[in-house]
């Protein structure tokens, strides 16, 4: 079964993600910032990560920046849930190391779609 880890310090796109990915068949794991993931990453890599860009203790950003720095690190397929859709924070994202890109709010088809695109639909 493919793994997903949550990283959002929304408790509601957390649970709507949640239903989402357990309904296409992943095992989910849910962190509510940026360095709680990293944290759960180095205890178990997961096969994908959706990754809020805004968050307390540590921002999207900072958290891919720092997993693809670790051993396994460059395995995760990483899409980020964010509501920042300028084409400089898409740039930066994709610079830092995200696989794709999905705006809040999203649906079961888009997110669908995204992990599709990343190999893990």
């Amino acid at each position: 079964m493919k793994t997903c880890l949550i990283v959002d310090d929304s408790r509601v796109i957390r649970k709507v993600s949640r239903h989402i990915l357990e309904s296409l068949g992943f095992s989910v794991d849910e962190a509510e910032n940026g360095r709680e993931g990293l944290e759960h990453c180095l205890r178990a890599m997961p096969d994908a990560i959706l990754l809020d860009w805004n968050m307390p203790v540590m921002t999207g950003i900072e958290f891919i920046t720092q997993l693809r720095q670790q051993p396994g690190g460059d395995r995760p397929k990483v899409v980020f849930c964010t509501t920042e859709n300028d084409i400089a924070h898409i740039r930066e994202a994709i610079s830092a190391g995200a696989d794709e890109y999905v705006m809040k709010p999203f649906d079961h088809e888009t997110l669908q779609i995204k992990l599709q695109l990343v190999g893990m639909g």
